[in-house]
């Protein structure tokens, strides 16, 4: 008889797996994935094709393969919710909180949406999910769970424990009792650790901290996060216009929205024009990095111009040719340098932002300190190790000078005017910038050049 062996996430499980999956040795997948950690097995699965996915997913009892099913990569999800019947898609959901069912339904049309929640057995869930898919996916609406233990102020504390009990069946974690009153307005939140000290007769009133901070349901998913990151919480509830207590919203959903807004932040700022893995396939790849590089291009094409437009003077001063790279290298560090500060304030907005005006006063006299430490020593550079005439330097010393003000400006301005218009700011970085600083610094070193050496 084969020895079973112990889930371990690495290659020889894997291979071991696909050869028990193709002789649906059911047995095998059940013992050996027993102790596993879900998101292991999930990574595990990421590796296989869909086929040998949802065996492995209807081997396993249903509330460890929604479990599982949440933890699945986007792309692997996707398409093993589309292969599934919708009946069988609506067990697992009937085994997930409802948030995470409506993350899930959302990836489908409206039409098999419908479907799938026309076979939910468990009512309160099927009204739950209903209700959070009127919300926006990242707004705190759209974000927080319905599943969260409660407590009216008027009971006492046995009744409250008894209620616990019955509520904590739906509820995986349990961070906060929250308090309400007899029409459901958040009142406040009581920890666990008073109610089992207090006495039994004591009313949850005399226990409950009204200190409690929560969300609207309209508020962006970003806000959540940073009310949630200034007040250190692991779990925030969410009220409606009325301030009554509509959900909670926990931190691993928190995790999971910044870890995605990272991302796309990351992409946006080298270029990247859609929400790509290294996985997908090469034309979804393709085609999310050839707009910025087309743009790239162009920019490079135009900048090409610029230099031919001078072809007369860098004839005449050959020299001219040897500090472009040092021109747009520095003017596209400067703009990537100073877009990406902004970006990250952008992305932590406080109450005590600075006015614009202070903004651009404090890059003014930032890129004033940097440009004239760099065009110093290019100066020094440029005519003592050089050799070049102390008229050349100048130029290429001014030109370094002007293009770290302008890359600063570029890189402060446009960000902000990104943002101001809807428009993820961190696509002002990386080729963005890096172009218009390129096509800047080339027109102001020429510009200079003609002035002072009267080309």
């Amino acid at each position: 008889m084969e020895q079973i062996k112990t889930f371990e996430l690495s290659k020889d499980y894997l291979e071991s797996l696909r050869q028990h999956i193709e002789g649906e040795d059911v047995a095998f997948i059940k013992s050996s994935m027993e102790d596993a950690i879900m998101a292991d097995i999930a990574a595990i699965l990421d590796e296989l094709d869909m086929e040998e996915a949802l065996f492995v997913l209807r081997a396993l009892d249903t509330a460890v393969a929604a479990d599982i099913l949440i933890e699945l990569d986007e792309d692997t999800q996707y398409r093993v919710i589309k292969a599934m019947e919708p009946s069988e898609l609506a067990i697992l959901i009937d085994q997930m909180e409802s948030d995470d069912a409506v993350d899930v339904l959302n990836q489908l049309l409206v039409k098999d949406r419908e479907e799938v929640i026309g076979y939910l057995e468990k009512k309160e869930k099927t009204l739950h999910i209903m209700e959070l898919l009127r919300y926006d996916d990242d707004s705190a609406g759209g974000l927080m769970a319905k599943e969260f233990i409660k407590a009216n102020q008027n009971w006492t504390v046995v009744q409250t424990i008894e209620e616990i009990r019955r509520q904590a069946e739906n509820v995986d974690k349990i961070y906060s009792i929250y308090v309400v009153d007899n029409k459901e307005k958040l009142m406040g939140r009581v920890a666990l650790k008073k109610i089992i000290l207090a006495a039994s007769n004591t009313k949850i009133a005399d226990l409950y901290d009204e200190n409690i901070v929560s969300v609207p349901t309209h508020m962006d998913g970003e806000e959540v996060a940073e009310v949630m990151r200034r007040y250190d919480l692991e779990a925030v509830p969410v009220v409606n216009v009325k301030n009554k207590l509509v959900g909670r919203i926990t931190v691993d959903d928190i995790l999971d929205l910044i870890r995605e807004q990272a991302e796309e932040d990351m992409q946006a700022m080298t270029g990247i024009s859609d929400d790509v893995e290294e996985s997908d396939s090469v034309y979804r790849l393709s085609k999310a990095r050839l707009p910025w590089l087309l743009i790239g291009m162009v920019g490079g094409l135009l900048g090409a111009g610029f230099i031919g437009f001078f072809e007369e003077g860098i004839s005449a001063v050959t020299a001219l040719a040897f500090f472009i790279p040092l021109i747009t290298a520095t003017g596209g560090n400067v703009g990537i340098q100073s877009s990406t500060l902004v970006v990250q304030s952008l992305a932590a907005k406080s109450v005590f932002e600075e006015s614009l005006t202070k903004r651009f006063v404090k890059v003014l006299v930032v890129a004033v300190l940097n440009g004239l430490v760099l065009a110093t020593f290019v100066l020094i550079t440029v005519v003592f190790f050089y050799g070049q005439p102390l008229k050349f330097g100048l130029v290429v010393a001014i030109a370094l000078f002007s293009v770290v003000l302008l890359a600063s400006f570029m890189g402060t301005l446009t960000p902000i005017v990104l943002d101001k218009i809807g428009i993820n700011p961190a696509m002002a970085s990386g080729p963005f910038i890096t172009t218009a600083n390129d096509l800047l610094g080339l027109a102001v070193y020429f510009s200079v050049a003609m002035l002072l050496l009267k080309l």
